[in-house]
């Protein structure tokens, strides 16, 4: 993709990320994240069509939101939604496939439909928490580590990249450029930490920046998995440049949750 394309995109995510998370007070800022949410969670229903599977969207998204409310709502807890969604689920796809045909398409249908929702809703919901909990400063430094790594994943895998990392599901990914991300998100957490959180301890931010992007790099190729399993190279075409909002958040899905915990319990 052009670079004239990718930058102004770039740059207009970049202003409406930083308005949205510094100054939109918490009840908008959460139906924020769901809208971004339920973006991702079409794309990703939408990749299988090329398979001819078809998750049950309407279900995905009352699933995606229920499980939204529990971050939203503290009377709310994780595991009585879970459950609900999953006595839900069950509701559904007993009341409505009815037919041999339909049975035919059932195990695909209620995997792909309960997993899309748990998949996106579970992991990106907590990017609430990290700035009703902590402050934008948390979220900053988590967006912080990641641009560092990718851009240091990208050049390294450009100018040395010789040996496959995940030739499955991402064809030019390289173990020297998965090294340089690392090398390059634990500068990006040493500036973090010198900019927007000096009262944390420098070796522990850098140990962070290491591990999430690590987790990261997990978290981009399981994307890319489902994309080279139906075919396709972006999930869609919804932003010039970038491909769609699943392509922009698939780092994040396993990296977010993760630098929650890891902050909660290893900060402290």
């Amino acid at each position: 993709m052009s670079l004239r394309k990718r930058l102004p995109t770039a740059f207009v995510l970049l202003v409406l990320f930083f308005l949205i998370v510094q100054f939109v007070p918490p009840p908008g800022y959460f139906v924020v994240l769901q809208i971004l949410i339920l973006a991702s969670l079409f794309e990703f229903y939408n990749l299988f069509r090329y398979r001819k599977l078809f998750p049950e969207k309407i279900l995905g998204v009352v699933m995606a939101l229920t499980i939204g409310l529990s971050f939203y709502f503290e009377e709310i807890s994780l595991e009585m939604v879970l459950f609900g969604c999953l006595f839900l689920a069950a509701l559904y796809f007993v009341i409505s496939f009815n037919t041999v045909e339909k049975l035919v398409r059932f195990p695909s249908s209620i995997a792909l439909t309960f997993f899309g929702a748990v998949y996106l809703s579970f992991t990106l919901n907590y990017f609430y928490l990290l700035r009703e909990e902590e402050t934008p400063l948390y979220v900053y430094f988590l967006l912080i580590v990641i641009f560092f790594g990718d851009t240091g994943a990208y050049l390294l895998g450009k100018l040395i990249g010789k040996h496959k990392l995940v030739p499955i599901a991402s064809p030019y990914k390289t173990w020297e450029g998965s090294f340089g991300g690392i090398v390059f998100a634990a500068l990006g957490a040493l500036v973090a930490q010198q900019v927007l959180l000096t009262d944390i301890v420098l070796w522990k931010a850098i140990l962070t920046g290491i591990l999430v992007h690590t987790v990261a790099q997990i978290s981009d190729p399981l994307e890319s998995l489902f994309k080279r399993a139906v075919g396709v190279k972006d999930s869609s075409n919804a932003l010039p440049g970038h491909g769609g909002f699943l392509d922009r958040v698939d780092s994040l899905i396993l990296a977010t949750p993760f630098f929650y915990y890891f902050i909660k319990y290893f900060w402290s």
